[in-house]
């Protein structure tokens, strides 16, 4: 898979999003430190790919199980006050739609643990080799 990034125009920090044969995204800084706040800023990509991952794991969980969970929502909340110092928090918020029991309730919320951009978030080694080419990737 490659994703491809192009400064949407000249002077702006607003980026093209690229990849495979979806739809192109953008992306864009908040404007207190120069963007114009069009669009999703990188810390929310992040925090998006968590919230996604979370819901499309208890999905697929309850669907293996035959459970009747009709949906989900996820909220998510972040606390980057103390990102400088190491610390990025975010609180999630599952809601669950179905007629569960509570020990059905339980076993989601246990199998949304187990999504894998949160053990990649929490525990997992990444590793960038970052290269610089002239004119564009």
């Amino acid at each position: 898979m490659s994703i491809l990034i192009e400064t949407e125009r000249e002077g702006a920090l607003r980026q093209r999003i690229v990849f495979n044969d979806h739809e192109a995204l953008y992306a864009d800084a908040p404007a207190s430190v120069g963007g114009e706040a069009s669009a999703p800023d990188p810390h929310d990509y992040f925090d998006i790919s968590l919230a996604t991952c979370k819901a499309m794991t208890v999905l697929m969980y309850a669907r293996k199980k035959e459970m009747p969970l009709d949906g989900v929502s996820v909220r998510i909340t972040r606390d980057s006050s103390d990102e400088r110092d190491g610390h990025y928090r975010l609180q999630v918020d599952i809601g669950l739609i179905g007629d569960l029991s509570a020990q059905a309730r339980d076993c989601l919320l246990e199998a949304s643990q187990q999504c894998p951009i949160q053990k990649l978030m929490t525990s997992g080694q990444i590793d960038i080799d970052t290269r610089a080419h002239l004119g564009g990737a």
